[in-house]
């Protein structure tokens, strides 16, 4: 199968594409830095210079690769995770989804692919109901912090968008949070320097519960929605959704850092705002049953208490992404 692969030196860029070369795909990466390309030949990838918010340069790229797939992975997020900066973290990313995957799509369904896999998230949901919510739980677009309503928002929409699509075959991969190299819970990674800094804290209960899975993993996964997945929403995560008052300290013995500071809720809401302190103490996790059962897909690393902690950076080594071809991949 011939793939555009959008965000193709990203966090799940950088792993996915050795993956689909090695299951047998041509892969044409994009790339908003020139000075990313060798990386991409390095690994067998032909790459393309684009701004993916210049619609007219997006349909040009599309057309002429003429590809059967196109995987989004769009996103702009800055080097350094900051709670108390939000309209940063989340902007450039928002508008980039927002407008860079409209662009996106739009060539794709003009240009003849047959499928397109879009980037979501699996914390999109409202912390109400079960501890683990599957893809049916309600999102929460009404989030206590602009930026990250607007995100759910665009998000939502844009699923809607690319399943709904009458022209292609669509899926939304819903990524838990990430952590491996690259990641802002890797060793080097923002959220460690808060982590040993003692400057993220364990938030009242800390009964927020988080999704992980490695980047590797969440690879394999986008390989598997690829060659065989039917249009939909699927959560990519691990089998172990766990409150932050288990992860977090785990993660700090780990680093070597004393365990995380505990702060009431009604301070930190003074200090970072309502969102983060939902983020912390409601969160719900999110079930990976669906991708389990028609991606045919689990995750090389079960659970976080392995990879997050025994072995943070290093790429696990799963089983091998299934041949090109295993699967039909036309559209519905």
């Amino acid at each position: 199968m011939r793939v555009l692969l959008a965000g193709a030196t990203g966090v799940i860029g950088r792993p996915l594409v050795p993956l689909l070369r090695a299951a047998g795909h041509d892969v044409v990466g994009l790339t908003r830095r020139p000075d990313r390309l060798p990386a991409l030949a390095a690994v067998g990838a032909q790459g393309r210079v684009v701004d993916a918010l210049d619609p007219a340069a997006v349909d040009a790229v599309v057309a002429d690769v003429r590809p059967d797939a196109v995987i989004d992975q769009l996103t702009a997020l800055p080097e350094r995770y900051d709670p108390r900066r939000l309209d940063d973290f989340y902007g450039a990313t928002n508008r980039l989804r927002r407008d860079g995957t409209a662009a996106l799509l739009a060539a794709a369904e003009a240009h003849g692919a047959r499928r397109y896999l879009l980037q979501s998230i699996s914390f999109l949901t409202a912390p109400e109901g079960p501890d683990v919510l599957d893809e049916d739980a309600r999102p929460w677009t009404d989030a206590p912090a602009a930026p990250a309503a607007e995100m759910v928002r665009i998000l939502v929409g844009n699923e809607a968008r690319v399943t709904g699509s009458a022209r292609l075959a669509g899926l939304a991969l819903r990524y838990g949070f990430l952590y491996g190299p690259g990641t802002y819970l890797a060793s080097d990674g923002s959220m460690a320097d808060e982590v040993r800094s003692r400057r993220m804290p364990l938030v009242g209960g800390g009964g927020g519960r988080w999704s992980l899975v490695h980047a590797f993993d969440a690879a394999r996964a986008t390989v598997a929605a690829l060659e065989r997945g039917a249009p939909g929403v699927y959560n990519v995560v691990d089998d172990d959704p766990a409150p932050m008052r288990e992860w977090l300290p785990a993660f700090a013995a780990a680093l070597g850092a004393k365990p995380p500071r505990r702060v009431p809720a009604w301070l930190a809401r003074l200090l970072v705002g309502e969102l983060p302190v939902r983020q912390a103490t409601a969160a719900r996790g999110a079930s990976n049953a669906r991708a389990r059962a028609e991606l045919d897909w689990a995750p090389a690393i079960p659970s976080w208490r392995t990879g997050l902690v025994e072995h943070r950076d290093g790429d696990p080594v799963g089983p091998a992404p299934r041949p090109a071809g295993a699967a039909s991949p036309e559209a519905g």
